[in-house]
């Protein structure tokens, strides 16, 4: 991930049995105050977990070519930001805001176009106040 600041912390599942290793963006502030990025859109891939919740080898490696080719993408056309990553339990999610789910889609295929057919399910929510990178910038762990 070279694109912006980043932090990663641990975190755990809902019910607090499995850790979910958290990566977010802390430089956001141009596109959160921009109005047009107010669709979020979560990209989640669920995977057969090793006994840690964390994905194989394989899985992980096909990951990072999804994440390079989705970079590579929105970097040639910032129609959507990656704000935040959560790897664990049996899931891969990332999480983008978006200026809109019509081209975020057409962009998404066009950058996964080369990969094999991969397990992946999108979900998109107007989120015009970033609530979850609120919540989820709460697992940051601030150093001082």
């Amino acid at each position: 991930m070279n694109q912006g600041e980043w932090w990663t912390a641990p975190t755990e599942n809902e019910d607090g049995s499995k850790l979910i290793m958290v990566t977010g963006r802390r430089d956001v502030k141009k596109f959160r105050e921009n109005p047009r990025y107010n669709i979020r859109a979560e990209i989640t891939w669920k995977y057969e977990p090793l006994p840690d919740g964390m994905p194989n080898k394989e899985d992980a490696e096909m990951m990072e070519k999804v994440q390079e080719a989705l970079q590579g993408a929105f970097l040639k056309d910032p129609v959507a930001v990656l704000t935040g990553i959560y790897t664990g339990d049996g899931e891969r999610n990332w999480v983008y805001y978006t200026t809109s789910v019509h081209i975020f889609g057409r962009k998404l295929n066009e950058a996964l176009a080369e990969l094999p057919l991969l397990p992946l399910t999108i979900y998109t929510e107007n989120d015009p106040d970033w609530g979850e990178y609120d919540e989820m910038a709460q697992a940051e762990i601030k150093l001082d």
